[in-house]
């Protein structure tokens, strides 16, 4: 007599704007051995609702979304069901995003132009409970920490808050405050309060355009990921 019981799956849900990767990442999930997708949201507030009632074992979660974007709703989440793991999955480089990620609470970090086998490994690495992140960036936090110094984002930009790191990326990408408000589903007043917040942070003067000096951050940034 057989008396082997079949193993419940481990149980993922994903929060991703974007229907194409949201779909995209059920169907990954699905054809696991092991996994299967609990649900899937669109933003915020529909995992928040889903949450209410159906916890799942690891909580995948892109950064930028509508309203409440992917930092803030790991900070929600960690209030709400502190022993949920969550990894963010995010086409933002890991560089500027991943200790932001570490600290809101999440338990990984991958990006969207990771081979498959990354997330794979990340969500088998998160559910034996460590954390997972590429080789490159763990050697990146682990020498900071060693040396004392921050590994976050360079001079006083560590300092901004995330909501004030994705709307100075914006602007550093050429965004208007029209477009930025329409990315971040927020006002465009919010936005101009955000301005006024990280030139302060930033300690730049009346005669400094906040514009110019983000896209020239952005664009050394670049050129110093391309020179890697």
């Amino acid at each position: 007599m057989n008396t082997t019981t079949a193993t419940a799956p481990h149980r993922i849900a994903i929060v991703d704007d974007h229907t194409l990767m949201r779909e995209g990442l059920k169907m990954f999930v699905e054809n696991l051995e092991d996994f299967a997708c609990a649900w899937t949201a669109p933003d915020s507030q529909e995992a928040l609702k889903f949450l209410e009632k159906d916890v799942p074992d690891i909580l995948v979660v892109d950064i930028t979304l509508p309203g409440r974007n992917g930092l803030e709703l790991i900070k929600d989440v960690r209030v709400l069901n502190p022993d949920l793991p969550i990894l963010v999955v995010s086409m933002h480089d890991e560089t500027l995003y991943a200790q932001r990620a570490l600290k809101a609470g999440a338990k990984g970090y991958v990006m969207k132009d990771a081979p498959h086998g990354a997330f794979e490994t990340a969500l088998r690495r998160i559910l034996s409970g460590g954390i997972a992140l590429s080789e490159k960036m763990s050697e990146t936090i682990l020498l900071a920490f060693s040396s004392g110094a921050n590994p976050g984002p360079d001079g006083a930009i560590h300092h901004l808050s995330d909501r004030e790191f994705e709307v100075f990326q914006l602007i550093g990408e050429g965004r208007s405050t029209g477009q930025i408000a329409e990315t971040l589903r927020i006002s465009p007043k919010t936005v101009d309060v955000h301005k006024l917040k990280i030139r302060q942070k930033l300690k730049l003067t009346e005669g400094t355009s906040l514009t110019s000096f983000a896209i020239r951050w952005v664009e050394m940034r670049k050129l110093g990921k391309k020179a890697e």
